[in-house]
């Protein structure tokens, strides 16, 4: 899945109300609400509510961005609507019943007709406070989850007063299980033989929540809570949403948030080690409280005289816990840590050396250290079996927030999270488990169902209220600011779709590193690496001469790289006619004098040569090659050069990247369970083979391990990076082939020299099999 459109929730929709279905042209919805605050923190109290809408009928290259994402309405402060949430959406709510049930008459530019547009709000995308007051379920306190309702097995803790999703995920193991039987990991003496309860359909969870009251009725018969809140149930009211005829029927009405589960997980996870004051979950009061729920004698908190006469408590160092001459190693090493550009914010404007804690950071940079850095920065500090269980943890979120799904990964995510869960209880104490460490049980059931993440978390919407904060000129009328700036602006990206396609316009604003150039520019009768459009530099550059040595190197890897030379090849063989400017200009060789960049853009990557970004804050000159074989090549980019063909009617140029790689056999280590990949910085290639094509190459960052030893210092981790206006989907073999079908053409595009090579090592091992039963 890699589209909204592949998951089932979408087709479950389409399954239940085929007419809706029939027009492929009807619109999928997805809305958002939060709140913020136009005056920051240090200016008074106001809260404002932006409700957006987005629609996922569009490309994964244009859907949510912020031409297509819309604002509705905005709820005015200068407090929270609370409970008074569907006063406002009201309005709303008749327009999608109204486009919904009659439509609105349309036109179809492409097909030069009206049709009738319908229209279906798929989901809800917020916070898990704003959760609850769009679903109307609680989301505070024990019955705080909205799949297990008052099914949960959530507690409060005797000392910590809190409630603790504590020893709540062993009934998802499978029933042979070990851990189900452990009487002392978990729960003392407690064995776990009940099932996870079951999810609620929609219409279940409709008969349940049809008794309880309206927003307006709650208003108008001043009805605190409805009867059983709390005990039976957690519904404070029935959600507006329900007036939708379809509500019912969808599989997902409200999305839990990945982007704030992730942070709060990495929040409790990485103070908890670090120690941070105020922040751990590793105190006193959880301390006495594993004395209550857990065997873990070597942990508990004891009262003891001290020679002064005064009863003092003594907390035993816990295994997961790192001194402060390591926590210090973890904070230098955030320090030095240098990134690509736009990656993520440089962290060490977030460490305090003093206190060695990291602080103020946003939940991007909890997003990039979570799934890259956490278990890098633990590897040679924590013990074995805390490390393997953070590891595992850091990528569940990775695999998760995968741009291209597959509903058997999602499976075996879903199977690996609850034993993930089990084994944090056996190290972390029942106060670390609140409602964040249990809603990840969840998200793989959702994504499996409504697809990738991308499109159902807050990432999108957080930046689009942060435009419309920015749109605040009158303080003393906040809305009416957004509403003026925000009207003008739409107006502005619906007039720009009438312009040409060569004019720079603002609907063409669709992020940093998003390609807007026209693909029908290139040359089919040209090799992809001479067309003019794959990157671009951002100076002029210097020219220069190539000595001799690298003259031949960087001409020879063009003549092996070159597609066109083995059509050449084969035409020679028969004998037909060819594009002789294009070859002879290749058989003449390039000129000595080339141009040499500083940084260049391609592929949705920013380069720069080690000599240029060395001394910056950012790190740009990491890179990698995939080989089919596996065997990758990392290295570090030394210089941007621009070839240069003469030909007979122009001048046809290419640019090479030459790369100082590393050594692939001796240099290079996979961890085998988790894939992490090092290198060893101090061992190069031994080959002189520098040059490869800058299409060809993928960038990456590397980072030093934390540890302060000599052998580990020549050890690099490497992370790579995903191409910024890159949208990575596969090609499926089933619908290529139908496509196929319909156009034999399309079959010469591809040159399906893969598909041929791969029947005749078919063909190959048959034989073999042949020769060793006769």
């Amino acid at each position: 899945m890699s589209h909204p459109s592949d998951g089932e929730a979408w087709k479950h929709l389409d399954k239940e109300y085929e007419s809706f279905a029939a027009e492929p042209r009807n619109v999928r919805l997805g809305l958002c609400t939060d709140g913020f605050s136009p005056f920051g923190k240090t200016g008074r109290q106001y809260s404002c509510w932006p409700v957006i809408l987005t629609p996922y009928n569009l490309p994964p290259s244009l859907c949510m961005k912020k031409p297509f994402v819309f604002l509705s309405l905005i709820i005015p402060g200068p407090k929270s609507p609370k409970g008074n949430l569907d006063v406002f959406l009201q309005p709303l709510i008749e327009e999608l019943k109204q486009v919904w049930e009659v439509g609105l008459p349309t036109y179809d530019i492409s097909k030069k007709q009206n049709f009738q547009m319908k229209v279906a709000l798929l989901w809800t995308i917020s916070d898990f406070l704003a959760y609850g007051m769009l679903s109307g379920w609680s989301t505070a306190g024990r019955l705080s989850c909205p799949y297990f309702m008052e099914k949960t097995k959530a507690f409060t803790l005797t000392n910590g007063g809190k409630q603790s999703w504590f020893d709540c995920h062993r009934p998802f193991l499978p029933r042979d299980h070990a851990f189900r039987k452990n009487k002392s990991a978990f729960r003392k003496d407690t064995v776990e033989n009940s099932s996870p309860p079951p999810r609620l359909s929609g219409k279940e969870v409709w008969n349940r929540v049809s008794l309880s009251p309206t927003t307006l009725e709650c208003i108008r018969d001043e009805v605190d809570r409805p009867e059983g809140f709390g005990v039976l149930h957690h519904f404070t009211k029935q959600s507006v949403f329900w007036e939708l005829p379809y509500w019912r029927k969808l599989l997902i009405r409200h999305n839990l948030d990945v982007m704030h589960i992730e942070k709060n997980v990495f929040d409790n996870v990485f103070h908890t080690v670090m120690d941070v004051k105020g922040k751990t979950k590793d105190n006193v009061k959880e301390r006495r409280d594993l004395k209550v729920y857990c065997k873990r004698r070597k942990l508990e908190a004891r009262d003891i005289v001290n020679s002064k006469g005064k009863e003092v408590t003594i907390m035993p160092n816990a295994p997961f816990v790192l001194p402060k001459d390591k926590r210090k190693l973890v904070c230098e090493w955030v320090n030095k840590l240098k990134f690509p550009d736009g990656y993520a914010l440089n962290l060490g404007y977030c460490v305090d050396l003093k206190d060695c804690k990291l602080f103020g950071m946003k939940s991007h940079d909890c997003h990039v250290f979570m799934q890259r850095l956490l278990p890098v920065v633990f590897k040679d500090l924590l013990p074995l079996n805390e490390w393997n269980v953070i590891t595992e943890l850091s990528q569940f979120f990775r695999d998760l927030c995968s741009t291209t799904l597959k509903v058997d990964h999602m499976e075996r995510l879903e199977d690996n999270i609850p034993e993930i869960l089990c084994k944090l209880e056996r190290i972390f104490p029942p106060g670390f488990f609140n409602s964040m460490e249990h809603l990840p049980i969840h998200l793989p059931y959702e994504a499996k169902v409504g697809g990738p993440v991308q499109y159902r978390w807050m990432y999108p919407f957080e930046r689009f209220i942060y435009h419309l904060k920015k749109k605040v000129g009158n303080k003393a009328r906040v809305e009416g600011s957004i509403c003026n700036a925000y009207l003008l602006e739409e107006i502005t990206n619906f007039c720009s779709l009438y312009f040409e396609e060569d004019v720079n316009c603002k609907v063409k604003d669709l992020g940093l590193g998003t390609c807007v150039d026209n693909e029908s520019n290139i040359d089919p009768d040209l090799p992809e690496m001479f067309s003019s459009i794959i990157g671009h530099s951002s100076s002029e550059g210097q020219f220069c001469y190539l000595d001799e040595k690298d003259y031949k190197v960087a001409h020879r890897y063009v003549l092996s790289n070159c597609e066109i030379l083995q059509q050449y090849q084969r035409d020679y063989v028969l004998k037909k006619g060819i594009n002789t400017d294009i070859i002879r200009s290749l058989a003449s060789g390039p000129l000595t004098r080339v141009r040499k960049f500083n940084r260049y853009h391609i592929n949705g990557y920013h380069f720069h040569t080690f000599a240029y970004g060395k001394n910056k804050s950012t790190m740009n000159y990491g890179v990698c090659v995939k080989s089919v074989k596996g065997d990758d090549f990392y290295g570090i980019l030394q210089e941007v050069v621009e070839l240069t063909y003469v030909g007979a009617r122009k001048r046809h140029t290419t640019v090479l990247f030459k790369c100082d790689w590393f050594d692939v056999g001796r240099g290079t280590r996979i961890h085998e369970k988790y894939n992490l990949v090092v290198v060893n910085h101090s061992k190069r290639y031994p080959k002189y083979d520098p040059f490869v094509l800058a299409y060809q190459v993928e960038q990456v960052y590397y980072a030093p391990s934390p540890a302060n030893n000599i052998e580990r210092n020549q050890w690099w981790f490497v992370f790579d990076v995903k191409a910024r206006g890159i949208i990575d989907a596969p090609i499926d073999p089933m619908a290529f082939q139908l496509l196929a079908n319909e156009n034999p053409s399309l079959l010469s595009e591809f040159q399906d020299e893969e598909f041929v090579e791969s029947d005749e090592e078919n063909q190959v091992l048959s034989s073999h099999e042949y020769v060793e039963v006769d």
